[in-house]
């Protein structure tokens, strides 16, 4: 499992461009010992639904906008990465009782078996849930394709 941190810190201390570190972190999900695709400072719930039609990628990422989320597809792996933001606490010193959120980078990776059709993929983010469609490839699909045979 990956680690999360539980510490509050003051607004903007993390408020980082993306860095060398990031692009590490970012490749770093093809790393043999990354378990189970996952790499960051927290792991966002994650769902992978396979239909007719293609695959359905359904990710909780609460607080994010579009520009705060990279996705990449090489070599039949779909790689999500980003960075979640903890809300400026309006309580200063408090000390928390619980917890449980999570922030700070992540990377999460779902490596595809089936022939889907990247070129025609496609992300949205609304009200937190980033929902990422990638249609089948339609030669995929149980169609009979004939292939000529020629002599020499």
């Amino acid at each position: 499992m990956a680690h999360s941190s539980r510490q509050r810190s003051e607004p903007g201390l993390q408020q980082q461009s993306p860095s060398l570190e990031d692009d590490v972190l970012f490749h770093a999900v093809f790393d043999e010992e990354s378990p189970q695709g996952t790499t960051g400072d927290c792991v966002p719930p994650m769902d992978v639904i396979e239909t007719t039609e293609g695959i359905e990628i359904l990710l909780d990422l609460p607080g994010l906008a579009p520009g705060d989320i990279r996705l990449v597809f090489s070599n039949g792996t779909l790689v999500i990465a980003g960075r979640k933001r903890p809300a400026a606490c309006a309580h200063g010193r408090a000390a928390f009782h619980l917890a449980e959120r999570t922030f700070g980078r992540f990377v999460r990776a779902v490596r595809l078996t089936g022939a889907v059709d990247a070129g025609r993929a496609s992300a949205r983010l609304v009200a937190g849930e980033l929902r990422i469609l990638l249609p089948r490839i339609d030669e995929r699909r149980g169609r009979d394709i004939r292939i000529p045979v020629t002599g020499s």
